[in-house]
């Protein structure tokens, strides 16, 4: 495993992968869910991430889309989310999780 992608990288998104067996529990939960098609917990689950931070490899908009992984304690949805590209949404080409918000980006590997 490597590390995390940050801001400053010349490759974003592509090289920093992360086990699907490592992540916490919720985001493995999530990952199943969206694999499913839902249901989720939070309206903004399932909308489009418009990758502005430009963390994650460059698609055309409408290609990635972001869903929520709750934090144990968090009064609001949290800083951790999958983010899932690719058509339709329940079969992906590329997930990705971050748990800071978007500041870095791993690739889930299965």
């Amino acid at each position: 495993m490597t590390g995390p992608v940050q801001a400053k990288g010349p490759a974003p998104g592509a090289s920093a992968t992360v086990a699907l067996a490592a992540l916490p529990a919720e985001a493995q939960r999530m990952h199943q869910l969206i694999l499913a098609g839902g249901p989720f917990a939070h309206h903004k689950d399932g909308s489009v991430f418009g990758n502005r931070e430009r963390m994650l490899p460059r698609q055309p908009r409408g290609y990635y889309h972001e869903y929520t992984v709750r934090t144990p304690g968090a009064r609001d949805r949290g800083a951790r989310r999958i983010v899932c590209g690719g058509t339709p949404p329940s079969r992906p080409e590329a997930c990705f999780y971050t748990a800071d918000h978007y500041a870095s980006f791993q690739r889930i590997a299965q």
